[in-house]
C-alpha cells in the first residue's frame, strides 16, 4: 500500500527528495500552499481503568517484589534465535529471573497439596475424638480471653478474605465489562484504518493540485518581468543616475532664477534711481518752504525763536542718503542668460528621466520570446505530473487493501460473539470461585454472629443454648469447606499468577519502555538472514536501518508512512522525473534575457554645451559689493516719519498762529513725501537685495558647480554604457533563482507534507496500543493479576481463618461431657460468679450431662 500511495509524491523530488538543496539563499516569498487536507482520527489509544487503577497499582508493585530484575533481553533473544541453553548459565541465568515466579508457585504448589492432605487428616483425627474431635471442653481461667482472641482473629481475617474476594470480583466484572467495551475499540480501529485508506489518495491529489499553486506565481512573475526585472536593474543604476540629473535638473531652475533674479536687478536699480531723483527734488521743494516759514517775522519773537532756531537747523537731514546712479548695470549678463533659457535645458533633462524609467518596458518588449517558452515549459512539466497521475496503480491498491480491512472487520465481527461467549463461561467459573469463598466467609460470619450473640457466660459447656451451638456449628462447616475449596482456589491462583505475571513483566513493561521494540530489532534474530526484519520485509532490502521501534515512535507520533517505512530507498526517480532537469532548462532559458539599455541616453551635448554656455554667462562678474553698499544704507539721511513728528511737536510749542499751523501743514507734506515716495523705494531695495544675494550664491563657484553636474552625468551615462550587460546579467541571476526559488519551495513543502502530514499513520500505532497496551495489558493482564492477587489472598488467610474457626468453635458448641471438681465451691462456673475462675487440677473427670447434677448432689 504504501508504495503504490506515495510514488506519485516521489516524483515531484529529486531522486531522493533529502538530497535536494536549495539554489539560493535567502529564498523568496513563501508560497502558501495551505493544509493538506486531513480527518481527525477516532481513537484514543489511552485506557483510564478508573478507581480500580489503584488495585491493579498494588499488583503491580507486588509483582516488582517479586520480580524486581530488569527485562532478560540476551536471554529472549537466545530464546528466539533457539540458542537458548547452548551456553553455560543460560538456565541459572533464567531461573535467577524467575526466582520470585518459582518460589511463589512452589510454595501454592505445596499449599495444594498439603492443605488437602492436612484437612484429611485432620478430618481423621476429630473422628477419633482427638484434634479437638471429643465433645469435651476443659475449663481454663483465661477462657474468656482465649474466646475473645479466636473471635477477633477469625474477624479480622475474616474481613481481609472479603476484602480480596471484593478484589476479585471486581477484577472479574472489569474484566467482562472490558471485552464487551472493547467492541466499540475495534470499531474505531477499523474506522480510522478506513479514513487512513480514503484519505490518503485526496492528500496526494492535493499535493499535486498545488503544483499549479508555484505555476501561476511563476508565471504571474514571467508576465510581470518589466516591474521585477527591470524595477531591479533601474534601481541598481538609480543611484548613479538620479541623484546626477537631479543636480542637472536643479541647475535648469538656477537658470531660470538667474535670469528672474537679473531682471528684478534691472527694474530694480532703474525704480531707484528714478526714484531718489523725484524724492531729492521734493525734499528741496520742503526745506525751501520751511526755510521761507522760518524767516517770518513770528519766529524773531522771544517764545518762538529758539524753537526755529532748532527747525532752521535740521534742515540739512531733509536729503537722500543712497546713490543708485553709479551702480553698474547688468543687461550683459541678462541677454547671455536669455540666450542660454533659449535652450529648453529641462526638457532635456526629462527625456533623460523618461529614458531611464522606461526600463522596465524596455525588458518586458525584449524578453517576450523567452518569456512564452519558459510559460510553455512550465505547462509541459504539469502536464508530465498529470499523465504519470493517471498511470499509477493507486486506486486499485486502496481497493484491494479496502477489501482486506473489509474482511478483516467482518472476520472480527463473526468471531467477537465467540469471544464474549468464552468470556462468559471465564466470568461464570471465576464467579463460581468468588461464591466458594463468599460461602466460607458467610459461614465464618453467620458463626461469629451465632456464636457470639448466643453465648451465655453463665451457661456451663454441656449448657450452651441453641444458637451458640449453631454459631460453633457455622465455623467447622466453614472449616469444612476451606479444606475442600482452598486447594482449588490455590490452583487457579497458582496458573494465573504464573501466567499473567511473566505476561506482565515479559510483555506489557517492556512494550511500555519499549525495551520489546529493542528485542524485536536485534539483527538477525526474527530471520537469520537478515539484518533488519522489517526492512526485508516491507523494503526488500535487510541491510536498510529501519526497525520497529522507529516505525512504532514515528507512528506514534503521527508522521507520514514515507518518511515512517523509507519508501524512498524503494523507487530510483530519476526513471520517471527528475525536477532537476526541468530546473536546469528553466535556468537556461531564462539566463538567454539579454536586455539592450544603449539606448537611454541621459543628457545630450546641446545639454551639456548649455550648461556650460551658462558658466560663462558672467553672473560671476556683478559687482555684488557696490549694490551692498547702497542697499544697505537708508534712502534718506533722517527717517522723515520722526522728522515730521518732531516738527509737530515743536510746532505745538510755538504760540497760536500762523506760524503753528505752517510749520504743521510742512509736517503733513514730510509725511506724504514718506508714505508715496520712500516707502516704494524701500521695496524697491528689499527687492534689489534679495536678487542680488541670489545672484551673489549662483555665481558663487558656478563653474566648478556646471563641471561637477556634467561630470556626474557623463559618469552615470558610462556606467550604463559599460556595465549594464554585467548588472543585467546579475539581476537576471537573482530572477531566475527566484523563480526556480518557487518550485524548490513546492518541493520542500511536498517533503514536510509527506513526512509529517500525508498517509499520517496514527492508525497503525493506535492498533498496536490497542492490541498489546488497553486490550492484552490493561483490560486482560491487569485484571488477571488483580483477581489472582485477590483470590491468593483469601487462600491464604484461609489458613488463620482455619485453626481459629477451630479454636472458637470449642468456645460456642454445647459440649457432650464437662469438667467436674470434687469441691463444689471450686466449679468454676460458681466461682465465676463470686468473680474466681481458679479451678481444682486434681480429682477431674468429666461426665454426661444427665448425670452430671446428681453426680454433684452426691458429693
Amino acid at each position: 500500500m504504501a508504495v503504490e500511495l506515495c510514488l506519485l509524491l516521489l516524483l515531484l523530488c529529486r531522486s531522493t527528495i533529502s538530497e535536494v538543496q536549495p539554489l539560493h539563499k535567502p529564498p523568496p516569498g513563501t508560497l502558501d500552499f495551505g493544509f493538506v487536507p486531513a480527518k481527525t482520527y477516532d481513537t484514543n489509544a489511552y485506557h483510564e481503568p478508573g478507581s480500580i487503577g489503584i488495585l491493579f497499582r498494588m499488583v503491580h508493585a507486588f509483582l516488582y517484589l517479586v520480580q524486581p530484575n530488569s527485562f532478560p533481553q540476551d536471554l529472549i533473544k537466545k530464546l528466539a534465535q533457539q540458542k537458548f541453553g547452548n551456553a553455560q548459565g543460560d538456565y541459572q541465568k533464567a531461573i535467577y529471573y524467575e526466582i520470585g515466579f518459582i518460589v511463589s508457585a512452589a510454595l501454592g504448589l505445596l499449599f495444594v497439596l498439603f492443605l488437602p492432605l492436612v484437612g484429611l487428616c485432620f478430618c481423621m483425627c476429630r473422628c477419633c475424638d482427638n484434634c479437638g474431635g471429643e465433645m469435651h471442653q476443659r475449663q481454663k481461667k483465661n477462657a474468656d480471653c482465649r474466646r475473645g482472641c479466636f473471635a477477633t482473629f477469625l474477624f479480622v481475617a475474616s474481613l481481609i478474605i472479603s476484602i480480596g474476594v471484593l478484589c476479585a470480583y471486581a477484577a472479574n466484572q472489569h474484566l467482562t465489562s472490558q471485552v464487551r467495551g472493547a467492541k466499540n475499540l475495534m470499531h474505531s480501529n477499523f474506522k480510522d484504518l478506513r479514513i487512513f485508506l480514503n484519505d490518503t489518495p485526496g492528500q496526494i491529489d492535493y499535493l499535486v493540485s498545488q503544483y499549479n499553486t508555484t505555476k501561476n506565481k511563476a508565471v504571474s512573475d514571467l508576465n510581470n518581468v518589466g516591474p521585477l526585472l527591470g524595477s531591479r536593474v533601474q534601481e541598481r543604476f538609480a543611484k548613479e543616475v538620479r541623484p546626477a540629473l537631479d543636480a542637472a535638473l536643479t541647475m535648469a531652475g538656477a537658470i531660470r532664477e538667474t535670469k528672474e533674479a537679473l531682471e528684478n536687478v534691472s527694474v530694480s536699480v532703474e525704480v531707484l534711481q528714478e526714484g531718489t531723483e523725484r524724492l531729492h527734488a521734493n525734499l528741496t521743494d520742503v526745506k525751501t518752504h520751511l526755510s521761507n516759514t522760518l524767516s517770518d517775522s513770528a519766529c524773531s519773537t522771544a517764545q518762538a525763536a529758539s524753537t526755529c532756531n532748532i527747525i532752521r537747523n535740521s534742515l540739512n537731514q531733509l536729503s537722500i542718503n543712497a546713490n543708485f546712479s553709479g551702480l553698474p548695470g547688468v543687461s550683459t549678463q541678462l541677454a547671455k542668460v536669455n540666450d542660454v533659457l533659449k535652450t529648453d535645458l529641462s526638457s532635456l533633462v526629462q527625456k533623460g528621466y523618461a529614458a531611464f524609467n522606461d526600463t522596465p518596458d524596455l525588458v518586458l518588449n525584449q524578453t517576450k520570446n523567452i518569456l512564452s517558452d519558459i510559460k510553455n515549459f512550465l505547462d509541459f512539466i504539469g502536464s508530465n505530473i498529470t499523465s504519470f497521475t493517471k498511470m499509477l496503480p493507486v486506486q486499485k491498491v486502496l481497493a484491494d487493501l479496502t477489501i482486506y480491512l473489509t474482511q478483516s472487520e467482518a472476520y472480527v465481527q463473526d468471531y467477537f460473539p465467540v469471544v464474549e461467549q468464552y468470556d462468559f463461561y471465564r466470568w461464570l467459573g471465576c464467579l463460581i470461585l468468588c461464591c466458594m469463598v463468599i460461602l466460607i466467609l458467610v459461614f465464618y460470619y453467620l458463626g461469629l454472629l451465632c456464636g457470639t450473640c448466643g453465648y451465655d457466660k453463665h451457661a456451663s459447656p454441656t449448657t450452651r443454648g441453641c444458637i451458640s451451638n449453631t454459631g460453633g456449628n457455622f465455623l467447622m462447616a466453614g472449616v469444612g469447606f476451606s479444606f475442600l475449596f482452598s486447594w482449588v482456589l490455590m490452583i487457579v491462583v497458582v496458573i494465573t499468577f504464573v501466567t499473567g505475571g511473566n505476561v506482565e513483566k515479559l510483555v506489557c513493561e517492556p512494550f511500555e519502555d519499549r525495551t520489546l521494540f529493542k528485542v524485536l530489532d536485534t539483527p538477525y534474530l526474527l530471520n537469520r538472514q537478515w539484518r533488519n526484519y522489517l526492512s526485508g520485509i516491507v523494503l526488500k532490502n535487510p541491510e536498510i536501518n529501519l526497525t520497529f521501534e522507529k516505525v512504532y515512535s514515528d507512528c506514534k507520533e503521527n508522521k507520514g508512512i514515507y518518511s515512517t517505512l523509507h519508501l524512498e530507498n524503494l523507487f530510483n526517480i530519476n526513471e520517471f522525473l527528475n525536477i532537476s532537469m526541468y530546473t536546469e532548462d528553466v535556468s537556461l532559458k531564462i539566463e538567454h534575457i539579454n536586455v539592450n539599455l544603449s539606448n537611454i541616453v541621459l543628457l545630450d551635448e546641446i545639454g551639456k554645451q548649455n550648461l556650460l554656455n551658462f558658466s560663462s554667462s558672467g553672473i560671476d562678474g556683478i559687482n555684488f559689493a557696490a549694490y551692498l553698499t547702497e542697499i544697505n544704507k537708508s534712502v534718506t539721511k533722517v527717517d522723515l516719519l520722526s522728522f515730521a513728528n518732531d516738527l509737530e511737536a515743536r510746532a505745538d510749542q510755538l504760540p497760536k498762529g500762523a506760524l503753528e499751523n505752517a510749520l504743521k501743514g510742512h509736517a503733513n507734506s514730510i509725511r506724504m513725501i514718506h508714505n508715496q515716495q520712500v516707502v516704494p523705494l524701500e521695496q524697491a531695495m528689499s527687492t534689489l537685495y534679495q536678487s542680488i544675494r541670489l545672484l551673489q550664491r549662483t555665481s558663487s563657484e558656478l563653474t566648478v558647480k556646471v563641471k561637477h553636474v556634467i561630470s556626474a552625468v557623463d559618469a552615470a551615462q558610462l556606467l550604463i554604457n559599460n556595465n549594464a550587460s554585467l548588472v543585467i546579467i546579475q539581476e537576471t541571476k537573482k530572477y531566475m533563482d527566484m523563480i526556480i526559488g518557487y518550485f524548490e519551495q513546492y518541493v520542500e513543502w511536498v517533503k514536510e507534507s509527506i513526512t509529517m502530514e500525508v498517509a499520517a499513520c496514527k492508525p497503525i500505532a493506535n492498533v498496536i496500543d490497542t492490541a498489546v497496551d488497553i486490550f492484552l495489558c490493561s483490560y486482560v493482564i491487569d485484571s488477571v493479576n488483580t483477581f489472582w492477587f485477590g483470590l491468593g489472598g483469601c487462600s491464604i488467610f484461609l489458613i488463620p481463618a482455619i485453626i481459629c474457626a477451630v479454636k472458637l468453635s470449642k468456645y460456642y458448641r454445647r459440649m457432650d461431657t464437662e469438667d467436674v471438681y470434687d469441691d463444689v465451691e471450686t466449679i468454676p462456673m460458681k466461682n465465676m460468679e463470686n468473680g474466681n475462675n481458679g479451678y481444682h487440677k486434681e480429682h477431674l473427670y468429666g461426665i454426661h450431662n444427665p448425670v452430671m447434677t446428681s453426680s454433684v448432689e452426691q458429693w
